[in-house]
């Protein structure tokens, strides 16, 4: 086992890495180091905001980046035209709307407020 000290992007982490045969070595675990590091969060199980059923709808609304769920611009409910903002996503400081893929009714929203998402994640459906 060895250990290394890596700094990304101004952050610094200190890296134990295993020494394994071939393909089934265990993953590199890193740690954040414990001067500069703060916890981090787990994403949240279930989502506290409400809702209707998750996957209600037909059309996927998802996540084009990974980010936390800024705010509801729809509600369930609600009449959204294609490129209509449905989520705002923050990612780096920066806020990103996630937009109505067609014309709709917002049937879930399968995220709340402050949620972690990954690109790709369902955040909403339409009928």
């Amino acid at each position: 086992m060895k250990s290394y000290t890596i700094t990304v992007n101004g952050n610094v982490y200190d890296v134990v890495v295993e020494e394994g045969a071939g393909a089934s070595a265990a993953a590199p675990k890193v740690a954040p180091a414990a001067p500069k590091a703060a916890p981090v969060a787990a994403p949240k199980a279930a989502p506290a905001a409400p809702k209707a059923a998750a996957g209600a709808g037909s059309v996927r609304v998802e996540a084009g980046a990974a980010g936390k769920v800024f705010k509801i611009e729809a509600p369930v409910g609600t009449a959204v035209k294609k490129g209509d903002a449905v989520v705002i996503i923050e990612a780096m400081k920066m806020e990103i709307p996630v937009v109505a893929p067609q014309d709709g009714t917002v049937a879930s929203i399968d995220v709340a407020v402050g949620d972690a998402v990954e690109a790709g994640g369902l955040l909403a459906t339409l009928n």
